[in-house]
C-alpha cells in the first residue's frame, strides 16, 4: 500500500495496525517512495507477553547446580 506522509499522518494508528498483520505501508513525498512501516521480523511472540515463550528451547544438564570440589570449603 502507497500513503503520502500527510494522509499518513492522520491515520497512523491504523497504518501500525495494519503493519502488525503483516503489510508493508510506504510513505510517498510528492509522489515517491521516501520511507516504509513494516512488521517486525519477529511478531510470533504469544498471547500473554514473553512469560515461557522459551519453554523447550532452553535446556539445563542435569549437574547444572552441582558444585565442584572448589567449594567445599564455603559449605562447611
Amino acid at each position: 500500500m502507497n500513503i503520502s506522509i500527510a494522509e499518513a499522518k492522520a491515520k497512523f494508528s491504523e497504518l501500525v495496525a495494519r503493519a502488525q498483520s503483516g503489510e508493508e505501508i510506504v510513505l510517498t513525498r510528492h509522489g515517491k517512495a521516501v520511507a516504509t512501516i513494516s512488521p517486525l521480523p519477529s511478531q510470533n511472540v504469544k498471547p500473554g507477553g514473553l512469560i515461557g515463550s522459551m519453554k523447550g528451547r532452553v535446556h539445563f544438564s542435569d549437574d547444572f547446580d552441582d558444585l565442584g570440589p572448589e567449594w567445599d570449603e564455603y559449605l562447611k
